[in-house]
């Protein structure tokens, strides 16, 4: 499940070498050695013996793939790859039928051609038909494998392999301004088409039902936003919809000292845990949802009635979250989660550098329940603590962790949150910002970790959906699993480089990860996986900050916000904007 990084375990992946069969290691380093000495010079010859395997076994000696041998696990292969697998004697022909398969993922069987050579030593086999791109195949050597003696292969064999991408364009070729135009419309469509349709707020993923997400929905309000500006539904369609979602907020949610829950019943309004202890307040998703919220305020800015009482009712929701209540006891730092059963039992400070700057922007700028700037400095700030200023991959990083951690921390605040010229006390948020992407895309670039397809044009690493359930991945901890909204929401950062990563996700992946809502959540290219799922939390990211990148529509809206000037001005910030 989604989640915010603070609830999730940052789990390192570590690789162990697959072990080489002990047996063949020493015949070989036995072979190489009297291949050494049989050059010596002839006039100081050294006796030595023949080493020859044990009689009557049957051993496999030699493997190469396309003409290399890398171990037993290939990456990025052609569609026709030829396996050579050499043996200590010549094959019986006749088991070879049912001792060799090659076979995808599923299990089901890909037809061979298999020839002979090295007197019948040397199996030379390859597919049949091309092999399907970004494919997961096995080629499995089984010990019913006989040597012409009648002796069995002593232990079976492996090799795992995944194909190329295709390199043809999925689509039609068209201009980058449409190419923008086509992902934002076609992310919008999770927002307005698969809105819960009683609550009107946004299902925390495509298979969620009633499940609908406090911190995800803020996102939504902000794509629907973007959605009547760019015309992919009338400014009445927005108003109606817009009308729908804070009357059930004020009337039908549950809330908790004025703060929403992480999940929501979409039809009673009700708690719905994320986790046994997480069965309350969560501040930081109530912050993103206010975040949109009052960009909403100020989009629907019509001195009519209908838009006049949206505007007061949004206010009314703003202004009965008690921020300072979420000190616990009064403290100077703020917590993320209060429950009514087990009150602060998470015990979870809101301490940078993470995805929770707007927190303590709203927390400030509240007008009933503020927040004084002692507490941004000892709690968010942690008296400077949250600063980094090392180099990595030649940028220079002045916030967070090593190598920047996941790049949600640069996008969920900063929807809203105008980083352009932004600073305090603590950093430049522009750099900041920028550096933390570009750290990603040059990391990608690097690829240290040498997983197929990492390149200039596919990069990012975030929070999503993984092979192995859900991860926050970012440089420290990655297992070849690229998140299309890292690139993509980093669009107002690196115009160019998030181009590149749009172009070749949709014409040269696009028949893999695009889907009625836009991008699917997470891929890997190296293990040939790709996730079916969609989430409000990675897909609001996408169309908000390409539209930030193209008008700066969000970000002139909530920066307009009379009480976040205020807020963010006695925080210490200064900015053009403000």
């Amino acid at each position: 499940m989604s989640q915010s990084v603070a609830g999730v375990i940052w789990q390192r992946f570590t690789k162990s070498p697959i072990p080489f069969d002990m047996t063949l290691r020493h015949y070989l380093y036995s072979c190489a050695l009297l291949l050494l000495l049989s050059c010596a010079k002839k006039d100081t010859p050294i006796p030595v013996e023949p080493i020859k395997p044990p009689a009557g076994s049957f051993t496999f000696t030699a493997l190469k793939v396309n003409e290399l041998f890398s171990g037993y696990s290939y990456y990025g292969l052609n569609a026709s790859p030829v396996f050579k697998i050499s043996f200590s004697g010549p094959v019986d022909k006749i088991s070879v039928a049912s001792a060799i398969l090659m076979k995808d993922k599923d299990g089901n069987a890909v037809k061979t051609e298999i020839t002979y050579e090295n007197n019948d030593q040397t199996l030379i086999i390859k597919p049949l038909s091309p092999l399907k791109s970004i494919s997961k195949y096995f080629l499995d050597i089984q010990t019913n494998l006989k040597a012409g003696t009648g002796a069995n292969l002593n232990s079976a064999i492996t090799v795992n392999f995944t194909t190329q991408v295709d390199p043809a364009d999925k689509f039609p070729l068209i201009s980058d301004d449409e190419l923008l135009t086509l992902a934002q419309k076609q992310t919008f469509k999770y927002f307005w088409d698969f809105a819960h349709p009683n609550s009107g707020l946004s299902r925390e993923r495509n298979t969620s039902g009633n499940l609908v997400t406090s911190g995800g929905s803020g996102f939504g309000i902000m794509a629907l936003i973007t959605g009547v500006h760019r015309s992919f539904i009338s400014r009445s369609e927005g108003l109606g919809r817009m009308q729908k979602i804070v009357a059930f907020l004020k009337d039908k949610a549950q809330r908790f000292h004025g703060a929403y829950p992480h999940w929501l019943d979409g039809n009673t309004g009700t708690v719905i845990p994320f986790s046994p202890k997480d069965n309350g307040a969560d501040l930081v998703e109530t912050s993103f949802l206010m975040q949109g919220m009052l960009s909403a305020r100020q989009f629907f800015n019509n001195p009519d009635p209908i838009e006049t009482q949206l505007r007061k009712d949004i206010s009314t929701i703003y202004n009965e979250v008690e921020w300072d209540w979420f000190r616990k006891n009064n403290s100077n730092t703020l917590y993320w989660h209060w429950s009514p059963t087990l009150g602060w039992d998470m015990n979870m400070p809101i301490r940078g550098w993470n995805e929770a700057l707007i927190t303590y922007v709203l927390a400030a700028s509240s007008t009933t329940h503020g927040i004084p700037r002692n507490v941004y400095d000892n709690g968010w700030a942690n008296n400077g603590s949250m600063k980094n200023g090392g180099n990595f991959y030649n940028v220079q990083l002045p916030l967070g962790p090593v190598n920047g951690g996941p790049l949600f921390f640069s996008h969920y605040s900063f929807l809203g949150i105008n980083p352009i010229g932004l600073k305090d006390t603590y950093a430049d948020y522009e750099a900041q910002t920028k550096a933390h992407s570009l750290i990603q895309y040059n990391y990608a670039k690097a690829n240290p970790k040498n997983f197929y397809g990492y390149g200039e044009s596919c990069w990012g690493l975030t929070a999503s959906d993984d092979i192995n359930g859900y991860l926050a991945h970012e440089p420290n901890n990655d297992n070849g699993v690229i998140s299309p909204t890292a690139a993509l929401s980093s669009f107002p950062y690196t115009p160019v480089e998030s181009m590149q990563a749009l172009k070749y996700f949709y014409y040269k992946l696009g028949d893999k990860i695009w889907s009625d809502y836009g991008f699917t959540d997470a891929f890997s290219l190296h293990d040939a996986w790709f996730a079916s799922s969609t989430l409000a939390i990675d897909q609001g990211p996408i169309i908000i900050m390409i539209e930030n990148h193209r008008s700066k529509l969000l970000w002139n809206l909530f920066m307009s916000a009379p009480e976040v000037k205020s807020g963010m001005q006695k925080l210490g910030f200064t900015s053009p904007n403000l």
